[in-house]
């Protein structure tokens, strides 16, 4: 998924628990809620990405390690993988400068990418553990890569000006450089590959899916965002069938890769997604006018979340895409589905924010929120439901 909206680029850029300082306009909080949960994919420990624009990098590899835990049918939660995020991103900022120059410039270089990225790097560069590349080799413990990102677009822009009329050869080893400099050669004595290889995965397969009409259905598309340098496509599914893939991977142990828009006033910074109805009259316990002289609704009404969520159809979904209310925000893993006190549905999602907010870096996303923002996910060919998979003509092992 490609993640980087203009108006929120600063705040996925600085993603941290210092970032989340000020909070959003008030609006549901998680005292509102109580949710159950229905089903739960195992995952890996919470990290945080920090002052770095790679969420595409830490869910994919999120999702990657439960596919892993999964395959391995890892019980032990002290032999659950932990793969180098900088491992990947390092060889992705490396190809990503190769491009950058063939194409005068004419891309964007900075730090948002996509998931069909990582499966890529990991299919060339093979991958290696986080104990063997840290990629922390500049000071900090945690990614703040504000200067890596500036020093590694002026000099790929220096490039493409091309003043000797000439290329010279050795630019991209001066590029690598500038890597190993910031992120640490990787050790010459590891193999990337055979260490890809004992994982246990089928790096192709691995499907992407969306949901627009400005594609044929069930064709494949390069969605049209700027993180989405590779050009990786998508396979394009009505709107309802985009949501029983989610489901069925739930149902049948696999996770998602979840890539889409996350700053809408429903996001907050408390754990919870919802798409909020804003001209819609919200309702709660405390509405006089609503409730006065009836004691016993109004304590039930106390109980319920004073909010109302958009109604989501494949057509308002492509009026948000279209007019940039919906676009390449960010990307989270989703592990698993929870139900609120009123029986709605909210998948678990994984950030990579730290352990914020109030259910420790864990967001609950409501059904509508995952209809009306997700751009697109990936999943395990295996997770989609055969009637959908024959409609692609994907064939499952």
């Amino acid at each position: 998924m490609m993640f980087r909206k203009i108006a929120v680029i600063s705040a996925l850029l600085v993603v941290s628990a210092t970032a989340f300082s000020q909070e959003k306009p008030k609006g549901p909080q998680p005292k509102d809620f109580t949710f159950t949960t229905v089903k739960e994919i195992p995952v890996t420990p919470i990290k945080n990405q920090y002052r770095s624009g790679t969420c595409w990098c830490f869910s994919s590899l999120s999702f990657l390690e439960s596919e892993i835990i999964k395959n391995k049918a890892l019980k032990d939660t002290t032999l659950y993988p932990d793969l180098s995020e900088m491992f990947v991103v390092r060889n992705s900022y490396h190809d990503r400068a190769l491009k950058f120059v063939r194409l005068d410039g004419n891309l964007k270089m900075a730090a948002g990418s996509d998931f069909g990225d990582v499966f890529e790097v990991i299919k060339t560069y093979g991958i290696a553990p986080q104990d063997v590349y840290s990629g922390m080799n500049y000071g900090y413990d945690l990614p703040v890569q504000g200067e890596l990102d500036a020093v590694l677009k002026g000099f790929v822009e220096a490039v493409v000006k091309n003043p000797n009329r000439k290329l010279t050869p050795v630019w991209p080893k001066g590029f690598d450089g500038i890597l190993d400099a910031y992120l640490g050669p990787v050790p010459a004595d590891f193999d990337a590959i055979a260490y890809r290889n004992s994982l246990g995965i089928d790096f192709d397969e691995y499907v992407s899916l969306t949901s627009f009409t400005h594609h044929p259905f069930y064709e494949p598309f390069a969605i049209e965002v700027e993180d989405n340098w590779r050009w990786s496509p998508s396979w394009n599914l009505p709107l309802d069938e985009f949501m029983a893939v989610i489901d069925n991977a739930i149902d049948n142990g696999y996770t998602v890769l979840w890539g889409g828009d996350v700053s809408e006033k429903g996001f907050t910074r408390q754990g919870l997604a919802l798409l909020l109805d804003t001209e819609a009259k919200q309702t709660s316990g405390s509405d006089q006018e609503k409730w006065v002289g009836k004691e016993e609704e109004k304590a039930e009404a106390e109980k319920k979340p004073s909010y109302k969520e958009i109604v989501v159809t494949q057509e308002n979904r492509q009026e948000a895409f279209d007019n940039k209310q919906s676009t390449d925000d960010h990307g989270m893993h989703l592990y698993g589905i929870a139900k609120d006190q009123d029986g709605h549905k909210f998948y678990l999602i994984k950030n990579s924010w730290g352990k914020t907010g109030a259910y420790n870096g864990i967001w609950y996303m409501s059904e509508a929120f995952c209809q009306q923002k997700t751009l697109n996910i990936m999943v395990n060919k295996k997770a989609l439901p055969k009637d959908i998979a024959k409609k692609l003509g994907i064939k499952v092992k």
